[in-house]
This record gives C-alpha cells, structure tokens and sequence, in this order.
C-alpha cells in the first residue's frame, strides 16, 4: 500500500469521489421504475454512444487485451475486428423495432412476437450471461486492488461490489452514461499513456516488429482454417460478428442505452459511435501487449492480467499508477453498475411486474429495483471469485463462458425477424436442442467423459473446436430444428407476423405511415446512405491489416 503513494492514492481517492458525486447529483432526477431504467431522454447522443462503447470497453480491456495479444499476438484482434459490422446490423435492424415499442425491456418483443414463453426464457438467458459479465469486470477491478494494495482478490471483490451497489443504489441511468463518460476518457488517457511510454523504451519500432514477427505474434491476418483455434481471420469475419451482433443487438444491457436517447435518430447514432470506434480503441489494447511481448521478450507470468500494471509501476512516472488505476476502477463501478441496472430492470419488468405484482404503483416498483439491484450485487461474488482463480486473459475467459449462449439468442430474435414459420413451440424446442447439440461438440468439462464415450462407441474422436464457433454450432441446430418442429407442430403460415422484418414494412406500406422521422428510417430493414460507411470502414480495416502484417 504504501508502494502506491500519496500522489497516487490521492488522485484514484478524487476520482471516485467524482463519479460518487456526478451519480449521486444525477439520481436526484429518479422518481418512477422508468428513470431509473431509461432516465428522462435527455441526454446527446455522442454521451449516449461513449457509453455504449466505454461500457463494453472496459476494464476488461484495458487488462485482458494485453494479456490476451501477449500470449497470441495481434493474431488475438481478429476475434474484434467485426464492430462495423455488428453495429450496421444493430442500426439496421434490432434498434427500430425495440425503439418504437417504447418499453423498457427489450425482450418484450419476443412476447409480441411468439409468447410470453420465449420472453421468459429469454430473460433468464440474458440473466445468466450478464451476471456472469458482471463478474468477470468485478474480477478484472479485484486484480488491480489485490496488486496495488496485497489486499486478497476474495477481499478486493467483496469490497467493489459493496462500492458498486451503493453506486447503483443511488439509480438512474443518466447517472450510468454520464460516469461511463467520464470513464471512458480516464481509460483512453492512461491507454494512450501506456502506449507512449512503450514505444519509448523499446526503442526502435521496426525492431520491435521483427521481433514479434520471429515469434509469429505480428500478422493479425491468420488464415488457419483449423477450427480448434480461436483468432483466426475466418472466426473473427463470420462467427464473432454473430456473437457480436448478439451482444449489441440483442442485449438489454447495450441496448437500454439506446432506449434513453431522444429520438431514434439519436439512438442510431450512439451506436454509430462504437461502430466507428471500438476497432481502433482494440487495436491500440492488443498493440500494448504486444509491445511488452517484446518488452519483456516473452517471459512468463502467472498472472497475465496484470503485465500492464507492472509496466505502469517499473515507469516510475509519477500520479502514472493513480490514473490507472482510478480509470480500472472507474471502468468497473459504471460498466458493472450498468450490468446491475440492467439485472434490475430484466428481472422486474420481465418477471416481477408480469407475473408476481401486476398492479402496484411506481414506488413500489422503485424499490423492488433496487432491492433487486442489491440481490443480484450478492449473487456474482461468488462467481467472480470463481473467475479469479483463471491464469488466462480475463477477456477470453469471459467471451468463452458467454459463448454456449450466445447461439440461443442469436437464434431466437434472428427467427423472429426473418422466419415466415417459425412458432413458439419450436422455437423453445430450437432453444434446447440447440444446447444440446453444442454439449455434443463441446461439453462443459463436468461432461467432456461422457460426451467423449458417446464418440468413442460410434468409433469416431470428438473435433476440437474453438469457442468462437460455438454460437454458429448452437445457432445453426437451434434454427434448424426450431424450424422443422414449428411446421410439424403448427404448419406453415400464410402471413408474415407483423413484428418480423417483411411484416413491418408490409404493415408500414399499408397503414401509410412515415417510413423515416427526422431523416432516419423508423421501419426496420431499411437503410441510411451514412450506415453504408460501416460496411465500408469494415473493408478499409480488412485491408489495413493485411498491410500491417507484413510490416515485419
């Protein structure tokens, strides 16, 4: 504790206070359930999309990014090069349909679309895997405590989750955008530091390409068509954009941001945001650790997460350690608060008001959000404290966990939008084999014996396949199979539903309403000439890459 000095201590001591402050002064504005979801729309779109990107680009990468090009290379970038993507598919398609519905959950859609069925068990999906998000950015937070003070992780954790409930507490979302702000400037500043700082002690640059080009860790571009490894140009190209999509799209805690803006114009445009930047924001992330790769010339370490942080402390720069580490804990408390609020706002609206307590009046459903808010602060510890005891990439760790999934989602709102057939009775039954069948090529480890003695007694070995392919495996059997038991189930259909894609427009053309507002398409489907550019920007970075390789 004392290592981290008076300079530093003071500076993450003021920071917090800060965003303490900026929360509390902005939760004096909620008095319904629906300030605290969505807050009062009046915040700009740019706030709105440094939030959407300071929320996913977090503490998390800030540490697991490092890490995880440390140990692959910039081969690691692949897995994110696809945003553009991900983000015109968002703009395109998930925003207007869950914008003009005015609710606050975004899985109210799968109710008007199949069921109250699919919207509960989609709700318990997003549940599972946010709580499991939340933990990991807690433990990504305990990693920097434990390292800057010897406090123990389990200690570290418990303390930030007592700090981020308090935080979240205080509720509203204008509080949560604006503190993600604040955050996502602190975290690019001591990026930036970081990479400055790296590039001056190793001297030579070009050096420093051959040397990870020696090691196979410079060519972003790998063209390895072998399943079984995870950052390759194809998984980053086709699998992690639908994962990504899914996370973006179909995600309450992406989404509800989106939801607060003033219009849906300034809603696609938030998202605009992170279309544009989360590539350069990852490239400068997995550039830092790759550079110490060459720092450090590939030694080991037994905990990668924290290679970033022991460079910061060897520069000796002064008030250095406190920016870090005031963004990492900023980073944590807003993203992690989000994940809280969004918890909240899921298990109230999507359960609690729907089946338990249909009529009560806004106070009450105030104070059942924030008592969720505490219940679900309680319930990651263990798990996070659970993620802490991973000697890999944070980041991976948690993509891996998220993506058996991830398949389930993607299936379910990509049927909705495009399947003529589709009912919910398949549907749910798409849901489970879809699992099913990814716990055949890719079993949790409780299950890995006797998955692997169902492939031996037909004589054959199990594949090894890499996570990034698990949302295409479950996806895949999901809509094949959702498919074929809704026609058997229900037959086929005649119309379009009116909450799918074609059905939207055809209801839009035939009732005569305005297919834009304020310049921007309000049917889903339909595209704006500026959301061209994404498509466009993913090509020039395909390009840029295939440059950068060869730099070596």
């Amino acid at each position: 504790m004392a290592d981290f000095g008076l300079l530093n201590w003071s500076i993450v001591v003021t920071y917090l206070i800060a965003n303490l402050g900026l929360g509390w002064y902005m939760s004096r504005r909620v008095t319904t359930s629906e300030d605290y979801y969505l807050g009062d729309r009046s915040s700009p779109w740019w706030a709105i999309g440094i939030s959407v990107v300071a929320t996913y680009v977090s503490a998390l990468s800030f540490l697991g990014g490092p890490a995880w090009a440390y140990g692959d290379g910039m081969a690691a970038l692949a897995i994110h090069i696809n945003y553009s993507l991900v983000v015109f598919a968002c703009i395109v398609l998930f925003i207007p349909f869950f914008y003009n519905s005015g609710v606050a959950s975004i899985y109210e859609y799968l109710e008007r679309r199949f069921g109250i069925a699919s919207r509960a068990v989609m709700g318990l999906l997003f549940m599972v895997t946010m709580a499991l998000g939340a933990a990991s950015i807690l433990t990504a937070t305990a990693v920097v405590v434990t390292f800057v003070t010897g406090m123990s992780t389990t200690y570290a954790i418990i303390l930030m989750t007592a700090i981020v409930v308090a935080y979240t507490m205080l509720g509203g979302m204008n509080a949560v955008i604006w503190t993600d702000v604040l955050q996502g400037v602190i975290l690019v500043i001591g990026a930036g530091i970081i990479l400055v700082a790296l590039l001056a002690e190793i001297g030579a640059f070009p050096e420093a390409l051959r040397f990870l080009d020696m090691h196979d860790k410079l060519n972003p571009i790998n063209l390895d068509w072998d399943p079984s490894i995870a950052p390759t140009i194809w998984a980053g190209v086709f699998a992690m954009t639908l994962y990504h999509i899914t996370v973006y799209g179909a995600n309450q805690f992406m989404v509800q941001r989106a939801l607060a803006a003033k219009s849906i114009g300034d809603a696609k445009k938030s998202y605009m945001v992170m279309g544009y930047a989360a590539f350069f924001l990852y490239f400068t992330f997995f550039m830092v650790g790759a550079l110490l790769f060459v720092y450090y010339e590939g030694k080991p370490f037994d905990q990668p997460n924290e290679i970033i942080l022991v460079f910061a402390k060897t520069l000796a720069i002064p008030g250095l350690l406190g920016i870090i580490g005031a963004a990492i804990l900023s980073a944590s408390m807003s993203t992690t608060s989000s994940a809280f609020n969004s918890l909240s706002t899921v298990s109230v609206t999507d359960f609690y008001q729907k089946f338990f307590h249909k009529d009560a009046d806004e106070k009450h459903y105030l104070g059942v959000s924030r008592l969720f808010t505490v219940l679900w602060g309680l319930a990651v510890i263990p798990i996070a404290i659970s993620f802490a005891s991973s000697t890999g990439s944070i980041l991976e760790v948690m993509s891996k966990v998220g993506s058996y999934l991830v398949g389930a989602k993607l299936a379910m709102f990509g049927m909705g939008f495009f399947s003529k057939h589709t009912s919910e009775r398949g549907l749910l039954i798409g849901v489970v084999a879809g699992l099913v069948g990814l716990m055949f090529f890719a079993p949790l480890d409780p299950l890995v014996p006797l998955v692997d003695s169902a492939w031996a007694a037909m004589g054959l070995e199990r594949p090894v396949i890499a996570w990034p392919w698990f949302v295409v495996i479950a996806g895949g059997i999901n809509i094949a199979a959702a498919w074929i038991a809704s026609v058997l189930l229900d037959g086929f259909k005649t119309e379009w539903h009116e909450h799918s894609v074609p059905g939207q427009i055809q209801l839009f053309e035939r009732e005569n309403r305005p297919m834009k507002s304020d310049g921007w398409y309000v049917v889903p489907g339909k595209v704006e000439p500026i959301v061209w550019t994404l498509p466009v920007l993913f090509v020039a970075t395909l390009v840029f890459l295939s440059w950068f390789g060869t730099l070596g």
